[in-house]
């Protein structure tokens, strides 16, 4: 409830600086659908906030990270969030600051920054029941050493992947799929970012569907 407050007054005190967050503001802009359709680029993390109100989020990772300087040894955390509203929007982001909750909050302002539109469907041939409970073809996602397969699965099978994989792939609304990685697996962040990678990629290939649309 308190998270709640504290977003819907920030919200309340959201001035827009940008030319979507003005159209928003001014009623002319009403969904995140119409955001993308338009090619607009977010750059506001409020403005996710209003469209998607539903949002969720989920910390990743933590990592202390330290930098030697003249003036001594300098120590920060670098926090991996990932953002969705279990319905076909993901986003992940990073964040570096000295104290846990701040660099967590940075994460989380990045994530919104970089949503996308994640495609679902059915593409199992196990399955072909025509909902959106999977995606609709294989997609491979990279990052650093890392690459990720995620393959469609049939309705019942679950999220056939590592613990890091589940959360982004709950987040974006997939229920059922098979995972396949390769590289430095144990690295999460570029591990996150090729599941990730992988997600954003469903709405890059054309299908024959969207040669009739």
């Amino acid at each position: 409830m308190k998270s709640r407050r504290r977003a819907s007054e920030s919200l309340d005190q959201w001035v827009p600086k940008t030319r979507l967050g003005k159209m928003i503001q001014e009623g002319r802009v009403t969904s995140i659908e119409e955001v993308f359709m338009e090619g607009l680029q977010i750059r506001e993390h409020q403005i996710v906030d209003v469209l998607l109100p539903e949002l969720q989020e989920e910390v990743i990772n933590i990592n202390l990270v330290q930098k030697q300087t003249d003036a001594g040894e300098k120590s920060s955390f670098k926090a991996i969030v990932a953002v969705g509203n279990r319905d076909g929007y993901i986003g992940l982001g990073s964040g570096k600051a000295r104290q846990v909750r701040t660099a967590i909050q940075k994460a989380a302002a990045d994530a919104r920054l970089n949503i996308v539109p994640v495609r679902r469907g059915c593409g199992s041939w196990e399955c072909g029941c025509g909902r959106s409970h999977s995606i609709p073809f294989q997609v491979e996602g990279k990052c650093g050493s890392v690459r990720v397969n995620i393959i469609p699965g049939p309705r019942g099978l679950g999220l056939v992947a590592s613990e890091v994989a589940k959360v982004v792939l709950n987040l974006a609304g997939i229920r059922d799929c098979w995972t396949r990685s390769y590289g430095s697996t144990r690295t999460i962040p570029s591990f996150a970012y090729a599941v990730f990678d992988a997600l954003k990629k469903t709405y890059s290939l054309i299908t024959s569907v969207d040669w009739v649309k």
